[in-house]
């Protein structure tokens, strides 16, 4: 494993979008290359997915193995990481329609998007009420929030009101969209 790297680590080999985790906007200890990225093996050092991934032809994405969906799809989305799993199969069935220059095409606005959230719209407390926002809404909706959050916010604005500004547009549309933006823990 130690020499796996992928030409796009934002998109995770099993449907994950590594670049709107917390975890990729991190720096330090806690920061994560994304699959396959610079220095991967050194967070992850073991990984059944790309084992597997292996095995079946050194495939790039999981969609393109004759056995998805597998065994290890089952009940994937059930519960969430440092990431939402919500649209994992969603997001790896958009890029098996798409294409992956497609869907790279969607995941790296958004990616650019919440850059920018994180950057202007983040008082410190909303990173990853940001990332699984982003994840989990389509594109168009997100585009319109930010279209609010620029009428609605000025550079007179402190980092907390247009950050209170950012999380109750998104809490409105996820609303409209029969959503919940928060992370699903397992269980103890």
């Amino acid at each position: 494993m130690r020499d796996y790297q992928r030409q796009y680590p934002e998109f995770s080999l099993c449907g994950l979008n590594c670049g709107l985790c917390p975890r990729y906007h991190a720096d330090g200890v806690s920061g994560c290359p994304g699959c396959g990225g610079e220095g991967f093996f050194k967070k992850r050092p073991a990984c059944g997915v790309i084992s597997c991934a292996r095995r079946h032809g050194e495939i790039e994405y999981c969609y393109l193995c004759a056995e998805y969906p597998c065994k290890k799809y089952d009940n994937a989305d059930a519960t969430d990481s440092f990431i939402s799993q919500i649209n994992q199969r969603k997001d790896m069935e958009k890029a098996k329609r798409l294409g992956i220059d497609g869907y790279r095409a969607e995941l790296d606005e958004k990616v650019r998007i919440l850059r920018d959230l994180l950057g202007s719209y983040n008082d410190g407390r909303h990173k990853s009420f940001f990332c699984v926002a982003v994840n989990l809404l389509e594109l168009s909706d997100i585009k319109s929030v930010m279209e609010r959050l620029a009428v609605e916010t000025t550079t007179d604005n402190t980092v907390k009101e247009k950050s209170a500004a950012a999380v109750r547009l998104f809490e409105c549309m996820a609303d409209r969209r029969n959503m919940s933006l928060k992370l699903r823990k397992k269980e103890k």
